[in-house]
């Protein structure tokens, strides 16, 4: 693993704008704690994205129950974890006025997270779509709050629409762009269903695409997405959902039968030690 120097905060921001306008598309993992944050950066990623179901697991919650401030406090810690740009899944901003919004992303960028993402759903009282207007004024509000901050801050704004039961393609398009004329830096529709709705949406728009590698989507390569257009590749929660079904085979296999095969598949103890403090 080669050394990195730390990085400061205005560094970590425009690396990690960056990496959106180079050639091909770079993949950003999403660790759920300090430890998965350090590995990931050890290994050589680019930036890591933090991921609100993955860090809700570990502390026994569902996603979308975890208060504003506990999840500030872990993307801080990740922050502080590595030298490598951060960027926050915000889900709502944990607000539904435009002005919380704000408030959410100011603190965000404080901690030194280098971005974040604010989504159009509302999981915080009606669990609804918000409409286009109410949308495009909350990713007004927290593009001007990105902007107030020194250092800056890269929004990437997302279309639930395929997540949240309203899966038109033409109306996430027309809320991306709608996103971007405000001023989002990256757009994101996590739940496109196949390549050619990933080649279709980025052809439609003019700014960086975040595509998640989930469902359909993940039996593609990096490159293939690279080539319908995508600039980021994230992984979700996979990961973490990867690591605690692997626990749960495991510990069910020794629970039931009395045996322990799955330890001989343990690895990586090297490359896991020489990256913890």
């Amino acid at each position: 693993m080669s050394e990195r120097r730390p990085l400061s905060a205005p560094t970590r921001v425009a690396d990690f704008l960056d990496l959106h306008h180079a050639s091909g598309a770079f993949v950003i993992p999403n660790p759920w704690d300090v430890g998965s944050a350090r590995i990931l950066a050890g290994l050589g990623y680019s930036a890591l994205a933090t991921s609100s179901q993955g860090f809700a697991f570990t502390i026994g919650n569902k996603d979308g129950n975890v208060p504003r401030d506990l999840m500030l406090e872990h993307c801080a810690e990740v922050v502080a974890a590595v030298d490598i740009p951060v960027s926050a899944d915000l889900e709502e901003g944990y607000a539904d006025t435009p002005e919380q919004v704000a408030d959410t992303i100011s603190l965000a960028a404080s901690i030194g997270l280098a971005g974040g993402s604010i989504e159009d759903f509302s999981g915080l009282v009606t669990e609804r779509l918000f409409s286009l207007e109410e949308a495009r004024e909350r990713v007004v509000a927290a593009v001007e709050a990105g902007r107030e901050r020194a250092d800056g801050f890269v929004l990437t704004a997302r279309a639930e629409g395929f997540l949240r039961g309203a899966p038109v393609l033409g109306d996430v398009i027309a809320r991306l762009n709608a996103f971007s004329e405000v001023g989002a830096d990256v757009l994101y529709a996590p739940g496109l269903p196949d390549l050619a709705s990933v080649k279709t949406l980025c052809a439609a728009v003019d700014k960086p695409v975040n595509v998640l590698a989930v469902g359909p989507l993940a039996k593609h390569s990096v490159a293939e997405l690279a080539d319908a257009g995508a600039s980021r590749v994230s992984l979700g929660s996979m990961l973490s959902r990867h690591m605690l079904a692997y626990l749960v085979d495991a510990a069910r296999e020794t629970l039931d039968r009395g045996t322990f095969s799955w330890a001989e598949r343990l690895g990586g103890g090297k490359a896991i030690d020489g990256v913890m403090r």
